[in-house]
C-alpha cells in the first residue's frame, strides 16, 4: 500500500494503463508541456517525459476539437483518455458528447465501440460561475454514457482503470478540492482526501456503492466533496445519539439502487446531498426512485440538500453559503427526525 493524494492516484492509474496497453493515450489542454505542470491540476505531471508527446497530446483550447479527435480515435480502436481543464467547458463539446459519443454504438447496431474516457474537474473553488459547476446530472440524462464520481484516491485509481478498459464511453468527474494538487496548481480550501492505495493491480466494478459509515437512524447519500461533509456531520450527530449511515454512490450510471434501498428500509429516512443545484440535480432522480421502491418503509419524505438554483457566486462568503456543508447537513438530519 502507498499513501496517495487523489491526483497521484489518478496519475498512477493513467500510467499503469498506458504501460499495460499501448492503445491508451491522453489528449487535453496543457497536459504535456515540457517541464510544465501536467494539466490544470497535475494529473499528467511527468507523463509526457515518460511516454512521449505522441501519447500525451497537447491541444489548443478547443474542447469541441479535442473531443472530436478522441471520439474518432476510439472508433478506430484506440482508448483515449481526454480531459478538459474545467467541467464547464464540456458544454463547448455537447454535440460530440451527446450526439456522437453516446449514440454511435446504438446507431451502428453494436458494430461500433467508443471506448473513451472524458475526465473533468467539478465543483466550486472561488473561480466564479463559469468555472464552478457540478454537471453530473446533464450527462446522467444521456443514454449511452457511464458516469463515475470517485471520492477517495483508492476509488479514483480503481474506477479510472475500469473506465479505460470499458468498451462504453465514461464521463469521469473529479472534485477540485479533493485533488490535493500542490504549488501553482493548488486549490484554496482543499481538504486532505489522501488515503492508502494498493500498489498491485486492482479494479473497482461500476455500479457498486460503498457504505462509508454504518448507522440506524438516517441514510445520507453523498458524493465527491459532499461525502466528507456528510461524514463530518455524522461524527457530530453521533455525539447526540443519532447514528447516520453514509453511502458513497461512486458511480451514478450505473447506480447501485440495491445498496441504497437496503439502507433506507433499515433507517426509514433518506437525505441526499450534492453540490449540484436543487432543480433536476441528480438527487431528484434518486429521490423519485426511492420514493417509489421504498414507499412503505419511509418514515419521512426524502430530503435533498443541494446548492441553490442560482449560478455559483464568485465572492468567497457567497460561495460558502452556496455550497452545502456539515452544519446544514446536521440541520437537515434533525428536520428529518
Amino acid at each position: 500500500m502507498a499513501k496517495m493524494r487523489m491526483v497521484e492516484a489518478i496519475r498512477a492509474a493513467i500510467r499503469e494503463e498506458m504501460h499495460r496497453d499501448d492503445r491508451v493515450f491522453c489528449i487535453g489542454e496543457d497536459i504535456g508541456i515540457p517541464s510544465g505542470f501536467g494539466g490544470a491540476f497535475q494529473a499528467t505531471l511527468g507523463l509526457s517525459d515518460e511516454f512521449g508527446h505522441e501519447r500525451i497530446l497537447d491541444t489548443p483550447i478547443a474542447e469541441a476539437g479535442l473531443t472530436g479527435v478522441a471520439i474518432g480515435a476510439a472508433v478506430m480502436g484506440l482508448r483515449p483518455i481526454a480531459d478538459v481543464q474545467y467541467c464547464d467547458f464540456l458544454f463547448c463539446a455537447m454535440d460530440q458528447l451527446v450526439n456522437q459519443l453516446a449514440k454511435l454504438h446504438y446507431m451502428s447496431g453494436g458494430a461500433v465501440k467508443v471506448p473513451m474516457v472524458m475526465r473533468a474537474p467539478v465543483g466550486a473553488t472561488m473561480r466564479g460561475a463559469q468555472h464552478a459547476q457540478s454537471v453530473e446530472s446533464y450527462f446522467m440524462h444521456v443514454p449511452g454514457l457511464k458516469i463515475a464520481c470517485p471520492s477517495t484516491p483508492y476509488d479514483a485509481k480503481g474506477l479510472l482503470k475500469t473506465a479505460v478498459r470499458d468498451d462504453d464511453p465514461v464521463m469521469f468527474f473529479e472534485h477540485k478540492k479533493l485533488y490535493g494538487s500542490s504549488g501553482v496548481r493548488s486549490v484554496k480550501g482543499t481538504i486532505d482526501a489522501s488515503g492508502e492505495v494498493p500498489e498491485e493491480e486492482y479494479l473497482i466494478p461500476f455500479g457498486q456503492a460503498q457504505v462509508r459509515r454504518r448507522g440506524a437512524h438516517v441514510t445520507i447519500l453523498a458524493s465527491l466533496l459532499m461525502l466528507y461533509e456528510a461524514l463530518a456531520a455524522a461524527d457530530e450527530l453521533a455525539g447526540e445519539g443519532i447514528e447516520c449511515e453514509v453511502i458513497d454512490p461512486r458511480t451514478l450510471v450505473p447506480f447501485d439502487y440495491e445498496t441504497l434501498a437496503a439502507s433506507v428500509r433499515k433507517t426509514g429516512r433518506l437525505l441526499i446531498v450534492h453540490e449540484d443545484t436543487f432543480r433536476l440535480g441528480w438527487g431528484a432522480e434518486v429521490a423519485a426512485r426511492i420514493g417509489r421502491d421504498c414507499f412503505d418503509y419511509l418514515d419521512a419524505p426524502v430530503e435533498r440538500l443541494t446548492a441553490p438554483d442560482t449560478p455559483a457566486p464568485f465572492a468567497p462568503p457567497m460561495e460558502r453559503f452556496y455550497v452545502p456543508d456539515a452544519g446544514r447537513i446536521i440541520e437537515a438530519v434533525r428536520r428529518l427526525l
